[in-house]
């Protein structure tokens, strides 16, 4: 884990994300308090636990980006799940530990990559020579009789220069024949899908399925890759790789649970609500702190760090249980955004739209440029629609944006437009017709 200050980690959170200071400040202590837990001595690190914290603001105001930049910015495992996904099958609804699961695999994904990079070298090495055994194999002479010298500096000097063009890619379209192995997956599996399996019966299936080989004749370039595959995978061992996740995910896994809200029942609970009070019972001990079975080993949840989200539109915090609510003491409200914010939202960040639909075309040849007064009219599409319609905050930007450009992206690879300037003539002659008719606006914005 980064040792980020608070500070640090708000500047970061600023480079992607507009507004919103206290809920960035609030999980930038949160995580900083993680890494001031690893510096306590084992017995005060183990009474130390995780300060949750509960989102509260409608959608498109940033709760989820806040919370996967942050996974993102620390290497930390995250999964996003929605609370109300968890109502759908049966009494209790699905199988709430299964997130636990879910953050597991995301920690063995990050582990995996980390002991990627430190065997890419050895890898690289066992499938050059693999290669070379495939397009230069040992002659049988010299097989039965290794010790001869003459045959055997004469090989040695073949396999050297074909180790020269090799490395120098004069061989990349020459073929040969590669083995590659494979789960045999039986019919009865393939029309649910594997993925869609839970974690646990992936793994028995893992096991007991056979592997089955096929032959296939390919292009040394598309080998290597296969090869290097097969040498990182040989060289990685899964018993570290398990470990080191398990206790990657149980110090600094973060779990964001979205719809938080439409967990909470109503007063006289009966049918789905019987369900939501039940989703909410189950949720506690995982937030509270288990220890959940996974395909890899027991996972405890004491020191996951949870972030729960909601617009809280119906209904409050204090609806839900009150041993949830204890279990996320940090409450931090998240405001709508306004006009100002869709201006700053359009340029500012360092993944904003426009810059990603500049990027885009550019592929084309084609210069995109906004105007400010652009920038501004459709900042005011976007703020009226939101209030006219359903206000979806700023993911009402992606829509009016793709309606605005539609027809240049469409045109753009046929067309040797140069550059392209947007202002607000060019958005009021796209837009004003779609925003005026309401209907219209409800059904394309």
């Amino acid at each position: 884990m980064r040792d980020l200050t608070p500070r640090q980690i708000v500047a970061e959170l600023d480079r992607h994300i507009v507004a919103q200071d206290d809920a960035k400040r609030a999980v930038a202590v949160a995580i900083r308090n993680r890494w001031r837990r690893q510096q306590l001595s084992d017995e005060m690190r183990t009474e130390v636990a995780p300060k949750n914290i509960l989102m509260i603001g409608p959608t498109g105001v940033g709760k989820t980006e806040i919370a996967r930049r942050l996974a993102k910015l620390t290497g930390a495992p995250f999964i996003k799940v929605e609370a109300s996904k968890y109502t759908e099958v049966g009494y209790y609804g699905r199988d709430v530990e299964s997130m636990v699961r879910e953050l597991v695999e995301n920690a063995i994904g990050l582990v995996r990559e980390t002991e990627r990079k430190n065997v890419e070298d050895e890898a690289r090495r066992g499938a050059e020579e693999r290669l070379l055994d495939l397009l230069l194999p040992t002659p049988p002479a010299f097989a039965a009789s290794p010790d001869s010298p003459d045959s055997s500096e004469r090989f040695q000097r073949n396999r050297e220069k074909m180790r020269a063009m090799l490395v120098s890619g004069e061989l990349d379209e020459r073929r040969v024949e590669l083995t590659t192995e494979h789960k045999a997956v039986p019919m009865m599996l393939t029309g649910i899908g594997m993925e869609q399996m839970d974690f646990d019966l992936q793994g028995m299936f893992e096991k007991i399925l056979p592997k089955s080989s096929t032959r296939r004749e390919i292009s040394v370039a598309e080998a290597r890759k296969v090869l290097f595959e097969q040498e990182c995978d040989a060289l990685i061992n899964d018993d570290k790789v398990h470990t080191m996740a398990i206790e990657l995910a149980e110090n600094t896994g973060l779990i964001f649970i979205d719809e938080m809200d439409k967990v909470v029942a109503s007063e006289h609970a009966h049918g789905a609500d019987v369900s939501r009070q039940g989703v909410q019972r189950d949720l506690l001990p995982i937030v509270e702190g288990t220890t959940v079975q996974t395909r890899y080993g027991f996972v405890k949840t004491d020191h996951v760090l949870f972030i729960a989200a909601g617009a809280f539109h119906r209904a409050k915090p204090s609806d839900l249980m009150p041993e949830l609510q204890g279990r996320f003491p940090i409450r931090v409200e998240l405001q709508d955004l306004g006009k100002d914010d869709f201006v700053r939202i359009l340029t500012e960040p360092k993944g904003a739209l426009t810059k990603q639909y500049r990027a885009l075309l550019d592929t084309e040849g084609v210069d995109l440029v906004f105007e400010a007064d652009a920038v501004e009219a459709l900042a005011t599409y976007a703020f009226d629609v939101n209030q006219t319609a359903q206000n979806i905050g700023a993911r009402r930007l992606y829509t009016i944006l793709e309606r605005l450009l539609e027809e240049l992206s469409f045109e753009a690879p046929d067309m040797q437009m140069g550059r392209v300037v947007i202002n607000a003539a060019y958005v009021r002659e796209r837009l004003d017709k779609i925003t005026q008719d309401e209907d219209l606006s409800k059904f394309i914005l």
